[in-house]
């Protein structure tokens, strides 16, 4: 598993030692040793999830970073959280997404009604198998944990991403639209159950 330290709450660091590493296109803000940039058309990502994306104009840029010395990346100042995963299959946010293992697969998911709300796009997009993610977020991310018992609503501009056996659903609360006025994005929520962690942000985009 490569490397992922997060050097200050604004500054991830990456080891790499003869390795690789995945990464949003102008993220890297330093580096030392000896590492070569390129772009890469699919980044982990299946052919026919990268036509998908393209077909909706979401196509995401990414670059791969290889060779041995470490990796600083950043984004727009925003906070970032390494998640690591073991075999699990994380749903992130596309614009979330700042680094990621080459080890990891990843892959598109129909957001929907979300994405259009908030503005993010029809596609969400997933990160499946054992390796780190770096995420970025307005403010510090914040880990919900959602039960049986326990559905979880979220505003979808706080929505950054989650993980685990969870079902989603886009809600339209009548009562919450007449208590905060026609024009509030407040009136649509995300609703989650099952078992498992979503993510959000102590923001909206």
């Amino acid at each position: 598993m490569t490397r992922f330290r997060t050097n200050t709450d604004r500054l991830l660091e990456v080891n790499l030692q003869n390795e690789k590493v995945y990464a949003i296109a102008g993220a890297m803000v330093a580096y030392t040793g000896a590492i070569k940039f390129e772009k890469s058309l699919l980044g982990g990502e299946g052919i026919f999830g990268a036509l998908k994306r393209k077909a909706t104009n979401e196509g995401m840029q990414i670059m791969q970073a290889s060779g041995t010395g470490n990796v600083f990346f950043a984004h727009n100042a925003a906070e970032i959280s390494v998640i690591p995963l073991n075999g699990e299959k994380l749903t992130i946010e596309s614009s979330s997404l700042l680094a990621y293992d080459t080890a990891l697969k990843t892959g598109t998911s129909f957001s929907g009604l979300r994405g259009a709300a908030s503005g993010q796009g029809l596609f969400s997009t997933t990160v499946e198998g054992t390796g780190n993610i770096a995420v970025i977020s307005r403010g510090n991310l914040i880990m919900l944990e959602v039960t049986p018992n326990t559905p979880l609503h979220v505003d979808p501009d706080a929505f950054v991403g989650f993980k685990g056996a969870i079902r989603q659903e886009f809600v339209f609360d009548v009562n919450w639209r007449t208590m905060v006025g026609e024009a509030s994005g407040e009136s649509y929520q995300h609703k989650f159950t099952g078992q498992g962690v979503v993510f959000i942000q102590p923001a909206e985009r």
